[in-house]
Order: C-alpha cells, then sequence, then structure tokens
C-alpha cells in the first residue's frame, strides 16, 4: 500500500462506514417495477417480504419501512443532518413543520434536524407504464454541541444548482464532478443550511459524486491537513489510486494535504467523497438521535413524547404528493419553489 497517500482500504459494508463529522452514509440502488394507481406495489409484488423491515434485495428492489410505497414512512429526528442526494428516480418529502417536496435526479435535499423534525422519505412509482429505478445517496452529518437545538430547517440544492465539473485527462478521457458541498478548483457549491457544519469554510467539509469514463486520469487536490477524506468506490470495475489497485465496492480514506491520483479501470467508474474537519466532541447516538450524552437522548425521547416535535399534519404515514405533480419545494413559511 501507497502509506504517503493512503490511510486505509476497506470494503463497504451497509451502511458505509464514515469518519467524524459524518455519522452515516447509505446507498440505496432499487430497480423497482411499474407503479400502481397509488404510485406503489401491488399485493402479488408485496408477497414474501418483511413488510417494514425489508432491506433485503429481492426481484431488484427493497421496500425498506414502506407498506405499499417504497421509502421511510414518517420518523423523528435530533441534533444533526440528513444529505439526501438523489441520482435517479423520485422522493417526496413531508414534514412536522407542514414543509414538503418532491425531488428528482440532480436535485438534493439538506435538512437541519435541530432541536426535533418528524418527516416521511417515500420514493412514488410515479411511471405506470414503464420501470421506476431509484438511486440515492443518504448521509448523516452531525452537529456540534452549540448547534444541536436549531431551528429545524430544510433546503433544496436543485440539479441546476449544482456545478458540474468537467476535467479532460491528456487522452481525452473525461472525469465529471458534481460539486454539492464545499470546493474544487475555485469552483465553489452552493450554500448549505445555515447552521450546518458545512456552513463554516473553515470547516473543510466537502461532499462530491464523481463519475470517470473508462481509463480516465484525474487529480483530487490536497486540500487542508486537519480534515478526514475518504472516497467510495461503489460501481465499476477497478480504481488505482495513487498506485494501489482497488476493486469496485471499497471505501479508501486518503491523506488529505497530498493531491491524490486517480486511474480508473476499462469501465465507467463511479465515487463519492466525504471530507470535513472532525467536530471532536462526544457522540450518543440511539436510532433517530445524536446528542453528546445519554442523558440528553434520553430527553430527547421525552420530549418527542410530549411534543412529537409538531405532531404529524399530513393524513398518511406514506405520504406522497399527486402523480401529476412535478418537482417542487413548500416551506414550512408557505414560500413554495416549482421546477
Amino acid at each position: 500500500m501507497n502509506t504517503d497517500k493512503i490511510i486505509e482500504v476497506k470494503p463497504l459494508g451497509f451502511p458505509w462506514e464514515t469518519q467524524d463529522p459524518f455519522l452515516f452514509c447509505a446507498h440505496h440502488r432499487d430497480e423497482y417495477p411499474k407503479g400502481d394507481d397509488q404510485m406503489g406495489l401491488t399485493a402479488d409484488e408485496l408477497k414474501g417480504r418483511n413488510i417494514g423491515q425489508d432491506f433485503t434485495i429481492k426481484d431488484g428492489y427493497r421496500m425498506y419501512h414502506g407498506s405499499h410505497i417504497p421509502g421511510f414512512p414518517y420518523h423523528p429526528h435530533r441534533g444533526f443532518e440528513t444529505i439526501t442526494i438523489i441520482k435517479e428516480g423520485f422522493v417526496d418529502h413531508a414534514d412536522s413543520l407542514g414543509a414538503a417536496g418532491r425531488f428528482g435526479a440532480g436535485d438534493i435535499q439538506w435538512m437541519t434536524a435541530g432541536k426535533g423534525i418528524q418527516h416521511s422519505e417515500m420514493f412514488p412509482l410515479v411511471n405506470k407504464i414503464k420501470e421506476n429505478p431509484l438511486e440515492i445517496f443518504q448521509i448523516w452529518l452531525n452537529l456540534p454541541k452549540e448547534s444541536k437545538f436549531v431551528d429545524p430547517h430544510f433546503k433544496m440544492l436543485w440539479e441546476d444548482m449544482v456545478p458540474l465539473v468537467k476535467e479532460t485527462d491528456e487522452l481525452g478521457k473525461t472525469t465529471e464532478i458534481n460539486v454539492i458541498a464545499g470546493s474544487l478548483n475555485e469552483v465553489q457549491a452552493p450554500d448549505p443550511t445555515p447552521d450546518s457544519w458545512a456552513a463554516n469554510p473553515e470547516n473543510g467539509v466537502a461532499v462530491f459524486t464523481i463519475k470517470m469514463e473508462a481509463n480516465a486520469k484525474w487529480k483530487l487536490p490536497a486540500t487542508i491537513k486537519e480534515v478526514n477524506k475518504t472516497l467510495y468506490f461503489y460501481r465499476g470495475e477497478r480504481v488505482v489510486v495513487s498506485g494501489e489497485t482497488v476493486n469496485k465496492y471499497h471505501l479508501i480514506q486518503v491523506k488529505p494535504d497530498e493531491d491524490i491520483i486517480l486511474e480508473n479501470g476499462n469501465t465507467d467508474g463511479y465515487l463519492l467523497l466525504l471530507q470535513g474537519k472532525p467536530i471532536n466532541e462526544p457522540v450518543a447516538q440511539y436510532g433517530p438521535f445524536v446528542m453528546n450524552t445519554e442523558t440528553e437522548i434520553q430527553e430527547a425521547f421525552a420530549d418527542f413524547q410530549k411534543t412529537q416535535f409538531g405532531g404529524w399534519p399530513w393524513p398518511e404515514k406514506e405520504q406522497v404528493h399527486d402523480r401529476t405533480k412535478g418537482r417542487f419545494a413548500l416551506h414550512s413559511d408557505g414560500k413554495e419553489e416549482i421546477k
């Protein structure tokens, strides 16, 4: 192993292993069939599944916690942020503040849970005459102690807001990088939510998705040495990372203050980059709550039992929007974005 540039290489599990300030990362790829009249699956298609806890690929897809429509029905969060990156398909959002949205390929939802929110993330099968493939990442980014009780907030980074950097090597092979957080070669991502750890540039947070053409070569530039910097090679044949050959479905933690040369194999290669300065605070986590102490976790449960973090203003636990509705975001203050 090239110990000058690579810290560690590991196979990817589920969820993917992360480093501070990140808490969790999951990649979901599901080949959903045609949707029924309610944008879900038929009774026959649901047979043999562990409904409510369906995390096993069967017939190419999973239901997760959904009972008819796949996805994650309403559930609470406190003390961290979710970053949902969608590459294919649609996600329908609804929350306890009355906010809602539908976002699709290339869009990112950044949500600060702060002092507490309930939300649902469903995967409506909007197409009735063709299949409904879905590909998303969900990333949990921690909040420091001083920000764990900020007001909840969500923001859409729409596809046309997210910079796409294209670099071509000496052989004419192309690498494309979506700059979701942070910056690359002076190209700056959109601002995240205002109370995010990523909102302060000194924290060096970066989130990129990377597509390398077959046999492409690309340099991931060095950054400040205080950050944790991890590449997730989730699809492709192999990639050579600063001289070390890595097969698909591995993470590569690299030294942040070194240029990293990536040389892709004989098929298109896909990677995710997560980078950030560690928060370096104690982490107490129980399910959907992430605090600094066990006492704070107990308080989170007690607060949720008392307030339901605002309750649930929607008619369904698996809330989805009308099939004909396009991409949109309705915020809790009544402001609506239409795409």
